[in-house]
């Protein structure tokens, strides 16, 4: 059986000075609950700003086809065609 792809970044990052307090203070006043809320609500409004995705479900789409193209590459596993899937329900 074919696992669920999961699109993901894990990463580690150090803010000192002004960054920090930045952070620091959008949780202290409520606006995040985390210093990780507070960059991930920084990410979205660089997009919201800069329209760097446009059409963000068209861009979800496009990179879980790319994962499973390369998933598909590495393994002999393929899909059913509609036909072949829905054959045992006819």
């Amino acid at each position: 059986m074919h696992k669920q792809m999961v699109i993901s970044m894990r990463t580690t990052l150090e803010f000192r000075g002004l960054p920090e307090i930045i952070l620091e203070k959008a949780v202290d006043l409520g606006l995040a609950r985390s210093k990780t809320d507070a960059l991930r609500m920084g990410i979205f409004s660089l997009n919201k700003e800069y329209s760097l995705i446009k059409d963000v479900e068209m861009e979800m789409a496009s990179r879980k086809l790319q994962q499973e193209e390369k998933h598909m590459k590495r393994t002999p596993e393929k899909y059913l065609s509609e036909k072949k899937a829905l054959s045992k329900y006819r």
